[in-house]
């Protein structure tokens, strides 16, 4: 470890400097020799750092996204050049190429983050051997030996011995108490940062490599720290519990305001936006809109969550518009109204469709309406007043013989006797 931070020595020099800037202002509240004076300006210095990363840790999201998204493409390249890993390596680069996708823009905050945490590993190693390094002079060095967090010297290591610690004033079982606590919440943080973003931020519809790959991580990330951590001085431990927690933070926040399509944190958050659209009949701030904006976009290509979140808008009596906004519906939705009519948003009730008839209602041609009498009801109206009695009564010239050949008699002559039927 030592000979990996000598290699950034050549950064030393500004963050001693920046922990000897905020050791000014927390040593003329708490004291320049406590261990708060100390602890709290490597914890200002994480949080500068991670500031100034932001930049790279939204294009780590962006990137993770994109990979998510790419799965299934590279898994069909890899089933169809599984014999020939050259083909397949030049297949990859070419569908990061079209894509845009930089696979390494994932590992980007923490890459950029080593060299600050290497060389704060070299200051405070430089502090627990008493020599001057940066900008720590003599009587910066005496204070920050004198600096104890929770009885734990600033530069005491868990495998230290028992001579060491005592030449720092403090206790040997102090020392390891407070460092294997601090492990601990270090391996602790990073497994619920891992697991949170497993759980709640990924797309359980497809079913990736990546995805293994990630909850391999979520296991063996907490067991690098906790074999790694021993061997940090506490300062370091403080830096990179703080690095944790802020990464937690950060991340929680991301998926509750922009998670992964897909997941189980959008559909939570397209239920929250749902209540707010309906609500105010709008959405608020430049990544609601961006969100709307995207859904729309995708058209048919929308998840589940998404359908449902388009659905409960049209419900409601509003549409989506393509730059992120809503706007009152123009077209129907079928609602219900008082007494239990369906009609539409406007108000218009609602055509209905014919019940379907049964068979027996076919046959007999539709089904009667009320009043009507059936076949076999008689009528207690006389035959006069009927409708077309009249035109009965008095039947055309001619039409005597046709009618008695209808009823099966023959025009002038005796009767044809009906032969009997063939069975």
């Amino acid at each position: 470890m030592d000979t990996i931070a000598s290699l950034f020595s050549f950064i030393t020099t500004p963050v001693s400097w920046v922990i000897v800037q905020f050791h000014s202002v927390y040593g003329a509240i708490f004291g320049p020799d406590t261990g708060w004076a100390w602890g709290l300006s490597i914890v200002s210095l994480v949080i500068l750092i991670r500031i100034c990363l932001i930049p790279l840790f939204v294009k780590q999201i962006k990137a993770t996204r994109a990979m998510q998204t790419l799965q299934p493409e590279m898994k069909k390249i890899q089933e169809r050049y599984k014999n020939d890993k050259q083909r397949q390596s030049e297949e990859m680069m070419k569908l990061y190429k079209e894509t845009g996708t930089n696979p390494l823009s994932s590992c980007l905050p923490i890459l950029a983050q080593s060299p600050f945490f290497f060389a704060l590993y070299h200051v405070l190693n430089s502090i627990a051997n008493n020599d001057t390094i940066g900008v720590i002079n003599q009587s910066l060095l005496e204070s920050a030996q004198k600096a104890h967090i929770f009885g734990a010297p600033l530069a005491a290591k868990f495998t230290d011995s028992s001579a060491d610690v005592a030449a720092l004033e403090a206790s040997l079982t102090t020392v390891r108490i407070v460092t294997a606590v601090m492990i601990v919440l270090m391996s602790a943080s990073q497994f619920y940062t891992q697991r949170q973003l497993m759980t709640k931020n990924v797309d359980t519809t497809v079913k990736t490599p990546f995805m293994q790959q990630q909850k391999m991580l979520m296991y063996v990330f907490p067991i690098m720290f906790a074999v790694f951590g021993i061997n940090f001085p506490v300062g370091v431990l403080v830096y990179w519990l703080t690095t944790n927690v802020w990464t937690m933070g950060q991340q929680m926040y991301v998926i509750h305001n922009n998670p992964t399509p897909g997941s189980k944190a959008q559909a939570a958050y397209l239920e929250r936006l749902t209540k707010h659209v309906t609500h105010h009949s709008k959405t608020r701030g430049r990544g609601e809109r961006a969100i709307v904006k995207a859904i729309v976009a995708k058209g048919r290509d929308r998840n589940e969550h998404e359908r449902k979140f388009i659905n409960a808008l049209s419900k409601a009596g509003l549409a989506a518009q393509a730059d992120g906004t809503v706007v009152k519906s123009e077209g129907a939705v079928a609602t219900v109204a008082e007494d239990g009519t369906p009609t539409t948003a406007t108000g218009v009730p609602r055509r209905q469709q014919p019940k379907r008839q049964s068979k027996a209602q076919r046959q007999s041609g539709g089904p009667k309406q009320a009043g009507e009498p059936t076949s076999l009801e008689k009528s207690d109206e006389p035959e006069d007043a009927k409708p077309g009695a009249a035109k009965k009564a008095a039947p055309k010239p001619g039409s005597g013989g046709r009618s008695k050949a209808q009823s099966g008699q023959r025009k002038g002559g005796p009767q044809r006797p009906k032969s009997p039927s063939k069975k």
